[in-house]
């Protein structure tokens, strides 16, 4: 377990790159990672605090800006893990992207098809043999005006109910300023991001529960209440009513 206390400077930076696991990266992710890494290092004041702990682990984080998974990534590796992403199949399917997902160890969603199932079965496999899974519960950007999060889908608690894995809540702020959506990307400007990982979220009264639509509900809503609330700490302002 490493516990995480991040500075924005550019050095600390470029030194906390230099302490990043390397095993289990496989060859075209661990490429990615090197490639990538430079390039968020200098396009942003990057904060990281928190910690992960060994063995199987869920990471739940928000969903901002199609800079998250980089973001959440850098996480996971100063963290001294190496993530491992839920993501939709066709990515597979586009020839360098589809060799750093495979190489990386992703797991591939087949949204409305006869192997829809799949994830879950492989999220499970993968967080029961000790690996660390990512989630963007949301499913997609939240449209919040505030950038709240949204209502998040129950894939996550599934496979946490299923494992008895904990789940981290990742509050992740300010990509949405460094790779906008609809607006050019404001690289090599610095702009501050920072992703701030709390205590696993407590989800042990509803282990060993039938996995029913009320409880899956029930376990979905504390993992993100856990993540608003992180993120409310970031930015230093009372998080929305429940």
């Amino acid at each position: 377990m490493r516990l995480i206390s991040g500075s924005a400077r550019l050095r600390d930076a470029v030194r906390l790159g230099r302490r990043f696991p390397r095993r289990g990266r496989g060859r075209w992710f661990g490429l990615a990672i090197d490639l990538v890494w430079p390039v968020l290092a200098l396009s942003s004041r990057l904060r990281l605090r928190g910690t992960l702990p060994a063995g199987g682990v869920l990471v739940a984080t928000n969903h901002l800006s199609f800079a998250d998974p980089v973001t959440a990534t850098a996480f996971c590796l100063a963290a001294g893990r190496v993530p491992r992403y839920l993501a939709r199949a066709d990515l597979w399917r586009i020839p360098l992207v589809g060799r750093v997902m495979r190489s990386g160890g992703h797991i591939p969603v087949h949204r409305g098809t006869a192997r829809a199932q799949d994830a879950y079965r492989d999220a499970v496999r993968a967080a029961a043999d000790g690996e660390c899974v990512v989630f963007f519960p949301e499913g997609t950007f939240s449209d919040d005006p505030a950038h709240w999060p949204a209502r998040g889908r129950t894939g996550i608690a599934r496979v946490a109910l299923a494992t008895g894995v904990p789940v981290v809540p990742l509050a992740n702020w300010g990509t949405h300023r460094l790779l906008p959506r609809r607006r050019p990307p404001r690289l090599f400007r610095r702009t501050p991001v920072e992703l701030t990982a709390g205590p696993p979220v407590p989800l042990d009264d509803l282990i060993g529960l039938p996995l029913t639509a009320a409880v899956l509900r029930e376990a979905t809503d504390r993992i993100m209440a856990a993540i608003t609330g992180q993120l409310a700490e970031i930015r230093s302002v009372e998080p929305p009513a429940a």
